[in-house]
């Protein structure tokens, strides 16, 4: 049965992939196609010649080794350099760029070649020193820079992060790198929008601006993320919002409050020629008295939050933490303060601010674990020595910077997020620029202010750090 005419015209055998041999095996054969034709004329005209038998063989042979050697030589003068030049481009493919190629010379092929080879060795070791070096130069910035920058794979998993991200994650890069966004608490990050804000799952309440970009290392694509605290700046923002809302409310109110005040004590002063009965006399002094104090104390009230806008700068100077430390615990006479001593450190800082910011902590950790005391005693009757007032401060001295812990073992904070809300608070006489007023001043100092939650047991905990050599802020203090 005979196939189709199209069947067999559309079949073509696959030719068979032709073997070309070797360069040297050609560079000998061709070696020897070249001498041939005169060994050949020279053996005819040799074995023509009346010589004996030996001495004819003995010419043929002298010939063949002569030829023999010349060939070794032309091999080892066409090879030698070729597999030199190979050496070298082998050692270049493996970042190797040591090695050079021999008899570069102008006004010759093979060493035209070869320099040509030297210059491409010493163009890409150039290459490769500045490729170093820039990486050396951008790993030191990253390391440098104190915003947290992140590198993640295609499956999420961190591959690169600066100090500043160990600090943030509180972990060595060692025990971070490989483990994936979301067991870092850093999913937020790679499933927001790009540049915008997001809380991420930290405990501090810092809010982060977010940037993301794309970049490959070996082919594969990662996503670079860095991480921007914008909560300083915010506050800034809230303050000098508080801070010309402040002055505006002063100049009003001290307008109004101060003619009636006047008008107050005028009319009461008066009210002693007007004939009034007894009761009637009364009501009216009592109604007196009572705008004349409210005025004074809305006045008070409102110096109080005047501070919040003229606090001066911090005039630095070198002082001792021991002895702010001892100072300020001497002075909360309603509860004994536990002076845990810490390293014997000294810092730039306004003392007299120092000590007022501590001051402050101080006042209101009293206060907390005097209220949880009295609620105890209140409800059971007696104390019980589990619940007796204490306050610990302490200081300890981590890398530049110096850090004061206050514990307290109060109720502990109902409502973190409102405590540096100014004018918010909880006590019955108090202002609510206590907190505020103490983290300006850490702030002002080039530091932080945070309160958390105890862990270990009932409370509050106070957190204070401080730079050993402080910059001044003057934009948190005006």
């Amino acid at each position: 049965m005979g196939s189709s005419p199209g069947a067999s015209g559309s079949f073509k055998p696959k030719k068979a992939k032709r073997h070309r041999a070797p360069f040297e095996r050609r560079v000998n054969r061709f070696a020897f196609f070249l001498v041939a034709p005169t060994l050949l004329v020279s053996a005819i005209l040799i074995w023509q010649q009346p010589w004996s038998v030996g001495s004819k063989l003995l010419l043929l042979g002298s010939e063949l080794f002569a030829c023999f050697l010349i060939g070794l030589a032309l091999h080892d003068h066409v090879v030698r350099p070729l597999q030199t030049l190979a050496n070298v481009v082998g050692a270049l493919r493996d970042e190797d760029y040591s090695f050079r190629a021999r008899l570069a010379v102008p006004n010759d092929a093979l060493g035209e070649l070869s320099l040509e080879v030297n210059a491409l060795a010493d163009l890409l070791a150039q290459h490769r020193t500045g490729a170093i070096e820039a990486a050396a130069l951008l790993q030191r910035v990253v390391e440098e820079v104190e915003i947290p920058i992140f590198a993640f794979d295609p499956a999420s998993r961190l591959r690169l992060l600066n100090s500043a991200g160990e600090k943030l994650l509180q972990q060595p890069s060692i025990l971070l790198l490989g483990r994936t966004a979301t067991e870092l608490r850093l999913d937020n990050s790679l499933s927001c929008e790009n540049e915008t804000l997001v809380q991420l799952q930290f405990g501090t309440g810092a809010r982060w601006f977010v940037r993301r970009s794309a970049f490959r290392q070996r082919g594969v694509p990662h996503t670079l993320v860095v991480l921007s605290d914008v909560s300083r700046a915010l506050r800034e923002e809230e303050r000098r919002a508080w801070q010309r809302l402040i002055r505006v409310m002063g100049h009003e109110l001290n307008n109004s409050l101060a003619p009636i005040k006047s008008i107050a004590g005028s009319l009461s002063a008066r009210l002693s020629g007007v004939d009034l009965g007894n009761e009637e006399r009364e009501d009216f002094e009592r109604g007196l008295g009572i705008i004349e104090s409210r005025a004074a104390s809305l006045n008070r009230f409102l110096q109080a939050y005047r501070q919040l806008a003229q606090m001066p700068p911090p005039v630095l100077k070198n002082c001792s933490v021991s002895a702010v430390a001892r100072r300020i615990t001497a002075m909360e006479p309603r509860v004994p303060v536990a002076l845990i001593p810490g390293p014997d450190i000294n810092l730039m800082a306004d003392p007299d601010q120092l000590e007022q910011m501590l001051i402050n902590l101080l006042r209101n950790a009293a206060d907390a674990v005097l209220e949880s005391a009295d609620a105890a005693e209140n409800s059971n009757g007696s104390k019980r020595s589990l619940d007796e007032p204490r306050i610990e401060l302490t200081w300890k001295l981590s890398g530049r910077e110096v850090v004061l812990t206050i514990d307290d073992n109060g109720p502990g904070l109902m409502n973190p997020s409102n405590v540096f809300v100014p004018f918010y608070t909880t006590k019955p006489a108090g202002s609510g620029i206590g907190l505020v007023l103490s983290r300006q001043i850490a702030e002002a100092h080039g530091g932080s202010l945070e309160l958390s939650n105890r862990t270990e047991q009932r409370g509050c905990r106070v957190t204070i750090t401080l730079p050993l050599k402080t910059t001044v802020d003057f934009t948190s203090v005006q």
